[in-house]
């Protein structure tokens, strides 16, 4: 696999995996629109879950998860902008989360709900809103197998990426490799083929793209476009 040296923690990092968000996508095709994306090459599909309260949107919930399960085999990436998301846990875990991220603030014990969604056999992952400090994520690395760090504040799509989360995506790949675990380092939020060098050489792996995927006619162009040049090429 090709890698990238990534600028600020002198490391290397795969290059990174493609998870378009389906909050971008047509709500009048949906299965056909997550059909489309893996067959353009797609690594994960990213659902964003929201509530109107922990975020200002409104998205949808478990039931449209377990419908489009069956419409792609990639690993569904289930982004939880709830609050409280512990009683939710084991609904998106049946509905085919493969696996299920939340935010230190949508509840009293993070500790506890990584080691919910790990007991019901999913990857557990932490998000960390722009304002959230890396150190919200320092002793549960053990229990992660996923850190989003976001770009834009949660709740809607379409926003400008935030140029002060390039430094917080560089120390959190320096805190992954001296955890020693196989955590994927993951941004969403205004990721662009302008934007996503820069995220991947300050130390991301995995890149969430809403419009940079779904806004573009080729959805297997854009794809490779966000991975860039080498692991286009490999």
């Amino acid at each position: 696999m090709s890698a990238r040296k990534a600028k600020g923690y002198k490391g290397f990092v795969p290059a990174p995996l493609i998870a378009p968000s389906l909050l971008a996508a047509d709500f009048a095709r949906l299965g056909e629109e997550v059909e489309a994306i893996a067959a353009a090459g797609a690594d994960w599909l990213h659902l964003d879950i929201m509530d109107g309260h922990f975020v200002p949107n409104i998205s949808f919930g478990p039931g449209l998860v377990k419908a489009l399960r069956g419409r792609a085999r990639i690993p569904f990436d289930v982004h939880l902008m709830i609050a409280p998301a512990d009683p939710y846990l084991a609904a998106f875990a049946e509905a085919g989360a493969d696996l299920i991220s939340l935010h230190p603030e949508a509840g009293p014990h993070l500790h506890r709900s990584l080691q919910t969604i790990r007991a019901l056999g999913k990857k557990a992952g932490v998000v960390l809103n722009p304002a959230t400090p890396v150190e919200a994520v320092a002793h549960v690395l053990d229990l992660v197998d996923l850190i989003l760090v976001m770009s834009v504040n949660p709740g809607f799509g379409g926003q400008s990426f935030i140029e002060s989360q390039l430094p917080k995506i560089a120390t959190l790949r320096r805190m992954i490799e001296a955890a020693g675990r196989p955590i994927h380092l993951q941004v969403d939020g205004g990721v662009t083929e302008a934007t996503a060098p820069r995220c991947i050489e300050a130390g991301a792996d995995v890149l969430v793209a809403g419009t940079a995927v779904f806004g573009r006619k080729d959805y297997a162009a854009a794809i490779a476009a966000l991975r860039g040049p080498r692991r286009a090429a490999a």
